[in-house]
């Protein structure tokens, strides 16, 4: 059974059910909520609030031919399938990457490091991240806010151990060097607002090549 000991924030969770999050943090979020009870339940309770809310507010006059306009818009789809958990990929995740594991197209990073840039808004970016067993990410700092999403795998920074579940919110007052642990590759879902800060010349010289 998954242990999940870093969860998201209720400013994320009120945002997430709001529906005022990026759409890549919006993913990151879903996917961790997909994995555990606890923000589940917290979500629910969020997204309740927001329903009494919405009962309770006044009603806005519509132009006359909304109603029409609506409907003629409006098709009639087939049911959308529900999508299941393809391996390690939660089922939120798994229309983002178009299957499970092996229908990912890594990009090298260096040292063993690969990455793959998902398709979301242009807000904020999403990428699944590769580092193999003992591995460390380059040294680096943040100008806006990175969400971790751990998937398989483990890794350690300066603050703490983040397993399978564990979600780490990095801002701008963090400068970390994230070691995936032996055993398993630590392979993570990541979403940024602004670039990284890299401490080191090389890791900043391919930073735009890399989009990271």
């Amino acid at each position: 059974m998954m242990t999940i000991r870093h969860h998201l924030t209720d400013p994320l969770l009120m945002a997430y059910a709001a529906g005022n999050l990026p759409e890549a943090f919006a993913l990151v979020t879903a996917t961790h909520v997909s994995l555990c009870d606890d923000c589940r339940a917290r979500l629910a309770a969020f997204e309740t609030v927001g329903g009494a809310i919405v009962e309770d507010a006044k009603a806005v006059p519509m132009a006359a031919g909304s109603l029409d306009a609506v409907l003629a818009r409006l098709t009639t789809p087939a049911p959308a399938k529900p999508v299941a958990a393809r391996g390690i990929f939660p089922a939120p995740l798994v229309d983002y990457v178009g299957g499970d594991l092996a229908a990912v197209k890594w990009r090298n990073l260096g040292m063993g490091v690969r990455q793959a840039i998902l398709p979301t808004s242009r807000s904020a970016s999403a990428r699944l991240l590769y580092i193999p067993a003992g591995q460390a990410v380059p040294d680096h700092g943040h100008r806006g806010t990175e969400l971790t999403l751990v998937l398989q795998g483990a890794f350690r920074d300066a603050t703490d151990r983040f397993g399978p579940g564990d979600l780490e919110i990095a801002g701008q007052d963090l400068e970390h060097t994230p070691t995936a642990e032996l055993g398993l590759p630590c392979i993570c879902l990541a979403a940024t607002d602004a670039p990284l800060r890299f401490i080191s010349l090389i890791p900043r010289l391919l930073q735009p090549l890399f989009r990271i």
